[in-house]
């Protein structure tokens, strides 16, 4: 890890620290929005004028999944929003994934009334990079994005086994049967059939992919992609960018790299990433 890399993991980890010692007494460590999200009164600029929607993966909640991105993008000038979802047995993004997109609806609609912005960036973990394209393509939701950005997402099912992350540790009455999104989320599933049954775009947005080829949940990494044109969706290899980067599924949201790549995408003012951007490979 460089120097630069460890200083802004610390940094993080410091604002994330002093975000959760500001949470009311009452309120759980998981519904803390991460460092820099849901200031409701943020006005998008000019130069960033579509608020951002942080939507996390499954087992996730919003301020694990996104503690590290969400200042930065806070940083470079963006409003920056996160939701948790779909609950279940004490356990975040485990709802079916048709009925966590309709919590995601609503969600949306909230960020366009307290910003005024007609439209908004997504931008999403595994699940939460999947599922928006369920509420784009089947609750109307396409007019409501300029640009649906998706870190490691489960857009055609994975051949492996959604598993809990790394330091997941479940409430008591949590059992792995109640995970629906689980199910959901496998290769050839009726949900898959039913997401992919018009295509995997739909007019009016924006998208762009970012794979690891060390993707160990969703698998193999390449069925994360997305058919379309090139004005329309970029798939990103991070190995292509990086050969030596080392980041899997649940850590990706947190890569450095990732970061440049995702910051890249939102700075389009039309169209996908730009798939000739070389990011610096920390």
């Amino acid at each position: 890890m460089s120097l630069l890399t460890r200083t802004l993991s610390i940094a993080a980890a410091a604002v994330l620290a002093a975000s959760l010692a500001a949470a009311p007494a009452q309120a759980g460590t998981l519904d803390v929005a991460p460092p820099g999200a849901n200031d409701w009164t943020c006005k998008p600029s000019a130069e960033h004028p579509y608020p951002v929607i942080l939507v996390p993966g499954t087992f996730e909640s919003m301020v694990k999944n996104w503690s590290t991105l969400s200042p930065v993008l806070k940083s470079s000038g963006y409003c920056v929003f996160a939701l948790n979802y779909g609950e279940t047995n004490g356990v975040y993004a485990t709802a079916p994934v048709a009925k966590s997109a309709q919590e995601l609806a609503p969600f949306v609609d909230a960020v366009r009334a307290a910003t005024g912005a007609k439209k908004v960036d997504l931008v999403g973990h595994s699940q939460g990079g999947m599922m928006p394209r369920y509420y784009m393509d089947f609750l109307g939701g396409a007019k409501y994005v300029h640009h649906l950005v998706g870190i490691a997402p489960s857009n055609h099912g994975t051949k492996g086994v959604i598993v809990p992350p790394p330091g997941f540790v479940p409430p008591p009455d949590y059992t792995a049967a109640g995970c629906a999104a689980c199910a959901d989320q496998q290769a050839g599933s009726a949900f898959m059939q039913q997401l992919n049954s018009i295509g995997d775009t739909v007019a009016g947005p924006s998208y762009t992919v970012i794979s690891t080829v060390h993707d160990e949940v969703v698998i193999p990494y390449n069925s994360q992609f997305l058919n379309g044109s090139a004005r329309q969706v970029t798939n990103i290899t991070i190995q292509d960018k990086c050969p030596a980067d080392v980041i899997e599924h649940d850590q990706a949201p947190n890569d450095p790299v990732v970061h440049q790549l995702v910051t890249n995408a939102l700075g389009q003012a039309s169209g996908p990433a730009d798939p000739a951007y070389q990011p610096s490979c920390l």
